[in-house]
């Protein structure tokens, strides 16, 4: 195997031409119905979904009212890696996303590694809105008096690992009653659970019925999806639109101050959450084929989607963030949460109604999605041929679609909602990376037929080098003492969470007879809830809380994170900066286009922000993409055997 086949490329007119053959003789065409207002309303379903039902709520509990900054700064990224997408999608209008761009800018093994990688939006990512599906359709009928066993409506790891934190804080004095409401959930599901062995089985089923229904639907065909995609994104938005003209009478200034509790690094906690909530309008493009003018059309309907779910998000921040303190706001169902805290159950009620309502079209989006990638990849010959066979009738990819169904119905039963989450955020954001990477590798080449979109051009020479320097003249200037702890990495306190799960019982009682001979008025007064008491020191004064916890009787690695334990958690962040560096370099030698270089940089960092975990877990997943590429797709890859026109060469 020749080391230059890996990265064997397919050319534009390659590609055009097979589209227009498969549509003359009607074998593996697939029908066309998508307009631009069509597509702008599946990007509007897939972006407003459990972002603003769910994880919005965590995110401004971190950064306070200041997270609308980092709503924008997501929109930005995303707008940016946007213009790329639009302007390959214009390029190549097909069905095959950021994997057949991958194909014409990289080659063979980086559009399969691509490919790969965007199992982890669409599959996962539908995994995740799966389980959050279910924990408002299960809420919803809890309110109206059918109550479900806590086994059947909540996954394996979510109950496991809360079982164990909450009996770890239990022993550290909180009582059953204290525990957050998530945790005693997760401390029914598994005490109450059918057991098999040692074996406790609890799974989702809910999350599991829902799959089943979105599947049917999309295996049916595209105007059944567009219909009913449209049908509740008209729902959503009056629902939306209803939440803050009524919200808005509710908001009280005094909670915006302090407007950025936590600072920036509060901001900046909330990265995969914000991005999650704004995964799903790169899904348009895998919905080429079926446009009548693609070309047009998919650069629209990105744009006007990304526009009108920012300003939605923003206000919409605000509006929570006005009504209630934003510490109240990291819990699950933030929307309907802080109406019930005002006493307004009424819009409570139909907050639930309408998130369910969201959050099935956010499943139908992706569902579509990820059939119409391992299309596009079978088509090629790196995936067996029965993922590129169209049912005759519905002209829908209807085996992948199957097989989608079962990859997202499985693991929803078991996996844990954070966990996928994370590893969804950066499997689309590797994609992001490698889209507007694709658009500055073919700037400057003149023989590849361009669409009628083009990203605008502002030459970066210059401005890449200058915007690097403001930002390490900030980073020693005003931002000087967490610059020079994460550069020297000075060890951290661990958060009283951390803390208190790590003690034994001895342990445990031992620093609560320290913290009471020490202050034995107001804690006697509080509680024995040792993390309560650990957690106020902490908001009271974070610079006392560390002096405290440097003369509790226990082991400094349970006191601080150091070492290699803390540097871990940084090898994403100088990741960032060695690619930085080399991407100004190339931008001053090459003059890259500026827009599609600080998609590529904000994605990055994105990716940055994400745990060390994440990028193990990814790089994992990779590595199992690798083996059966090399295993299978290399070797039958149709342009092994000139099946497709030659391709371009550098």
């Amino acid at each position: 195997m020749s080391f230059s086949n890996l990265f064997r490329k397919k050319s534009v007119d390659a590609i055009l031409k097979q589209v227009k053959k498969n549509e003359a003789d009607g074998h593996g065409a697939l029908g066309k119905h998508l307009t631009t207002r069509d597509l702008t309303a599946f990007g509007i379903a897939a972006i407003v979904g459990a972002g603003i039902f769910s994880t919005i709520g965590k995110a401004s509990s971190d950064g306070g009212p200041a997270v609308i900054f980092l709503f924008l700064f997501t929109a930005l990224a995303c707008g940016f890696a946007a213009f790329a997408y639009a302007e390959f999608a214009s390029m190549v209008p097909v069905s095959g996303s950021a994997y057949t761009y991958s194909y014409v800018a990289f080659g063979e093994l980086i559009a399969w590694i691509i490919g790969w990688a965007l199992i982890m939006e669409y599959a996962i990512g539908n995994i995740t809105v799966a389980i959050s599906w279910s924990d408002y359709f299960t809420g919803l009928l809890a309110s109206g008096g059918i109550h479900l066993p806590q086994w059947i409506q909540m996954d394996y790891l979510t109950a496991s690992n809360g079982y164990a934190e909450a009996t770890a804080l239990m022993q550290g004095g909180k009582s059953f009653e204290n525990l957050s409401a998530a945790l005693q959930a997760a401390h029914e599901a598994w005490t109450t659970s059918p057991v098999i062995g040692s074996f406790h089985f609890v799974a989702d089923l809910p999350a599991l019925l829902i799959i089943i229904i979105i599947t049917w639907l999309v295996y049916r065909g595209m105007k059944e999806s567009r219909n009913a995609s449209n049908l509740m994104v008209v729902v959503k938005l009056a629902i939306i639109l209803l939440v803050i003209a009524v919200g808005v009478f509710y908001v009280d200034t005094e909670n915006w101050n302090p407007f950025a509790p936590n600072g920036i690094n509060g901001v900046l906690k909330g990265v995969s959450a914000v991005f999650f909530a704004y995964i799903g309008f790169d899904a348009i493009s895998t919905t080429a084929e079926e446009c009548k003018n693609p070309q047009r059309d998919l650069p629209r309907g990105m744009m006007w989607a990304i526009v009108i779910c920012t300003i939605l998000y923003i206000v919409i921040a605000l509006v929570l963030t006005g009504m209630v303190n934003y510490k109240e706001l990291n819990v699950g169902d933030p929307l309907a949460f802080v109406f019930e805290k005002l006493d307004l159950k009424w819009l409570s009620g139909i907050i639930a109604v309408s998130a369910v309502v969201a959050m099935a079209s956010v499943l139908l989006v992706f569902q579509m999605g990820q059939p119409r990638i391992w299309m596009s990849m079978s088509r090629d010959g790196l995936l067996p041929k029965r993922f590129s066979k169209v049912h005759p009738k519905y002209k829908t990819p209807s085996y992948a679609t199957i097989v989608t169904g079962f990859v997202v119905a499985i693991p929803a039963l078991f996996l844990n909602l954070t966990m996928v989450t994370d590893l969804c955020s950066i499997g689309t954001l590797f994609a992001f990376v490698l889209v507007c990477a694709g658009v500055l590798v073919l700037q400057d080449k003149k023989d590849i037929p361009r669409g009628k979109f083009k990203t605008p051009y502002i030459n970066a020479k210059y401005i890449a080098p200058v915007l690097v320097i403001a930002g390490l003249v900030f980073a020693f200037t005003v931002n000087k003492k967490a610059t020079m702890d994460f550069i020297t990495n000075v060890p951290q306190v661990n958060e009283p969470s951390a803390i208190v799960t790590a003690l034994t019982k001895e342990e445990a009682t031992g620093v609560y007879n320290q913290l009471l001979q020490g202050d034995k008025a107001h804690i006697a007064k509080e509680t024995q809830d040792l993390e309560h008491i650990l957690s106020n020191y902490k908001e009271e004064d974070a610079g006392k809380y560390a002096e405290m916890v440097a003369g509790l009787p226990i082991k400094d690695s349970v006191k601080y994170e150091s070492g290699l334990a803390l540097f871990q958690h940084k090898i994403p962040m100088w990741i960032f900066f060695i690619v930085l560096i080399g991407l100004t370099v190339w931008a001053y030698r090459k003059n890259l286009s500026l827009i599609p270089l600080l998609g590529l940089v904000c994605c990055l960092y994105m990716m940055a922000e994400l745990s060390v975990w994440n990028w193990i877990y990814f790089t994992i997943w990779l590595l199992i993409g690798l083996a059966i590429y090399f295993g299978y797709s290399q070797k039958n890859s149709k342009l092994n055997f000139n099946k497709i026109e030659p391709t371009l060469n550098d």
